[in-house]
């Protein structure tokens, strides 16, 4: 019996036995699959990066090439339009220059037409060009003439022409009045200064120390009220001495009447050579201009050189 009991103790031992056996080697041949298959894991992972890292670096090759390609381009077409800007300016630089050529000759030519029409004794091209630099100058105590010496509105006329006057106002040739400001005088030489606002074309001054006896000139002025009215004559003298003691007068024959004082004397070329200035009452044809080189000085004295005439 107890034989038997030991027979069937051993028998469960072997069982147990060969049960934890059978176990430790499907234990150990799971560790063993597992490590293969994590080793083939990492083995896959690997590949992977390894394919993943050579496609991001061909990914930056190919994005570099893009932009440096795109780069170059920009540098390519901002360099041409660069060198399209340079031409275009060179272009329109040559027009104009080609333009003030062009209007420089043009004026070159109306100049010389005038001219060659006033020594024919045909004065209109100049009288033409120069009347609207020419104004009636009113006070509440007389009239005169004047004329633009800048564009900005400054006007020469005689100070007699403003004496006692409390009230000043300038009319255009295109018959727009102006109130006029007073800038300053010189009664020495008898010449007054004033201003009205706006922009206009001045009259040019001509070297008078260059002025020939018996050359033909024109006045403009208002004598007796009559605006605007041109006469016409020669040079009869020059450095004729004024009632100042100086020698700076052209003697003229051209007609001149109350009215006609501060208006400009002008030559061929269409340029001021003086301003009219008197005459001598009892006789005819008679007349004196203030000549522009001492015209210029007294307008430069008056304005304190910040206006060069």
């Amino acid at each position: 019996m107890q034989n038997t009991k030991y027979y069937n103790i051993k028998k469960h031992e072997s069982i147990l036995y060969a049960l934890v056996f059978i176990l430790i080697v499907l234990q150990i041949s799971s560790f063993v699959v597992l490590i293969s298959k994590v080793s083939n894991l990492n083995s896959e992972l690997e590949k992977t990066k390894n394919i993943t890292a050579s496609a991001i670096k061909q990914s930056e090759e190919v994005i570099l090439n893009l932009f440096s390609n795109h780069t170059l381009q920009e540098q390519q077409t901002e360099a041409q339009y660069q060198q399209n800007f340079k031409d275009i300016s060179s272009a329109i630089g040559k027009l104009n220059d080609l333009y003030k050529e062009v209007s420089k000759q043009q004026s070159t030519f109306d100049s010389d037409l005038n001219q060659l029409k006033s020594t024919k004794g045909d004065f209109s091209g100049v009288i033409e060009n120069d009347l609207k630099g020419v104004v009636s100058v009113i006070t509440d105590k007389s009239m005169g003439t004047g004329f633009i010496v800048h564009d900005s509105g400054i006007i020469v006329t005689n100070l007699h022409v403003l004496s006692k006057a409390s009230q000043l106002s300038v009319f255009t040739y295109e018959g727009e009045e102006h109130q006029a400001e007073y800038l300053g005088g010189d009664s020495v030489r008898d010449i007054a200064l004033i201003k009205i606002q706006g922009n206009y074309k001045s009259l040019k001054f001509a070297d008078s120390d260059s002025l020939k006896i018996g050359s033909k000139v024109i006045a403009i002025g208002n004598p007796l009220g009559l605006s605007f009215t041109v006469t016409e004559g020669i040079i009869s003298g020059l450095k004729r001495e004024g009632a100042n003691g100086f020698n700076e007068y052209i003697q003229t024959d051209v007609s001149l009447n109350p009215g006609n004082s501060g208006g400009p004397l002008i030559e061929t070329s269409g340029k001021v050579i003086g301003i009219n200035n008197f005459k001598i009452g009892t006789a005819e044809n008679i007349g004196f201009a203030l000549e522009s080189n001492a015209m210029k000085k007294s307008i430069n004295a008056i304005l304190n050189q910040t206006l060069i005439i």
